[in-house]
C-alpha cells in the first residue's frame, strides 16, 4: 500500500470487513463466552492486544522472512503474544481469566489474527499494520460486546454485572438491574441464544448495507426531467 488510507482501514475493520459479521471468523469464542458484557469485553480486549502486537511484529520482519517459513513464523508470533496476554490476565484479572478459561489460550487459533498477519501486515508498514490490527480488534470486540449485552439483558435482566472482575473495585456497583423478579430467558444465555443474536446482527448489517447501496445508486442516477430544458452557453463565441 503506497499511500496508507487510514479512513479505509477503519471502515474495513469496524464495518465493511468486520471479522465477526462479514468474515465470520472467531465465532467459537464469540458464541461461547459472550453471555455477559464483562466476558465479551475481556475477550475482546485480549484479542485486540494480540492483533495489534502480532501485526506490528509481522510487519517488522516482512522483508526478512522467506515464504517457506512465513506462516510458521506468524503462528509463533501470535502464540507469543497470546501467552503474554494470558499471563497479564492471570496477574491482574485472575477471576475473569478463570471464567473465560480455555478461550484465552485459544486466541492463537483465531483465523482473524492469522488472516490479518498474512493478508495485511506482511505487505504494509508498521504504522498501517498496527492501525489495521487495532481496527479489526475493535470491530470484533464491538460485536462481542453487543452480543454479550443482548444476551445478558435477555438472560438475566441485568447489564454490566460483574464488571469488577475486569476493572476492579471501582466497577463493583455498576450493575444495572433492568427487570425486577426476572426469572430469566434460558435460551439467551445458552449457545443457541448466541447463534440467534449473532444472526440478527448480521441480518441488520446486511439490511443497512442494502439501503446504503440503494441510496448510492439513486444519487448516481440523475432523474429525468420532462418538458423543455434551458441550455446555457458559456465562454466566448468567435
Amino acid at each position: 500500500m503506497s499511500t496508507t488510507d487510514y479512513r479505509e482501514i477503519s471502515h474495513n475493520g469496524l464495518w465493511k470487513n468486520n471479522p465477526a459479521l462479514v468474515q465470520l471468523l472467531g465465532l467459537c469464542p464469540l458464541l461461547a463466552v459472550s453471555g455477559s458484557v464483562v466476558n465479551a469485553l475481556g475477550l475482546g480486549l485480549a484479542t485486540t492486544l494480540v492483533l495489534v502486537g502480532s501485526n506490528i511484529s509481522v510487519s517488522l520482519i516482512r522483508k526478512t522472512v522467506s515464504d517457506a517459513v512465513r506462516l510458521p513464523a506468524f503462528v509463533m508470533i501470535i502464540a507469543s503474544f497470546t501467552t503474554c496476554t494470558e499471563l497479564l490476565m492471570k496477574a491482574f484479572t485472575y477471576e475473569l481469566y478463570q471464567v473465560l478459561g480455555i478461550f484465552i489460550p485459544l486466541i492463537v487459533t483465531n483465523c482473524a489474527i492469522l488472516g490479518r498477519a498474512d493478508a495485511f501486515a506482511s505487505k504494509n508498514k508498521v504504522g498501517a499494520s498496527a492501525f489495521d490490527g487495532l481496527m479489526m480488534g475493535l470491530g470484533f470486540a464491538l460485536v462481542l460486546i453487543a452480543v454479550g449485552a443482548i444476551r445478558e439483558v435477555l438472560g438475566s435482566g441485568t447489564l454490566f454485572a460483574g464488571m469488577d472482575l475486569l476493572l476492579g473495585p471501582v466497577a463493583e456497583h455498576w450493575t444495572i438491574t433492568l427487570f425486577d423478579n426476572y426469572s430469566g430467558f434460558l435460551v439467551a444465555i445458552l449457545p443457541p441464544g448466541a447463534f440467534i443474536v449473532t444472526g440478527f446482527l448480521i441480518a441488520i448489517k446486511n439490511a443497512i448495507d442494502s439501503e446504503l447501496e440503494r441510496r448510492e445508486k439513486a444519487k448516481r442516477t440523475a432523474p429525468v426531467v420532462k418538458g423543455s430544458k434551458r441550455v446555457r452557453t458559456t465562454g466566448t463565441i468567435t
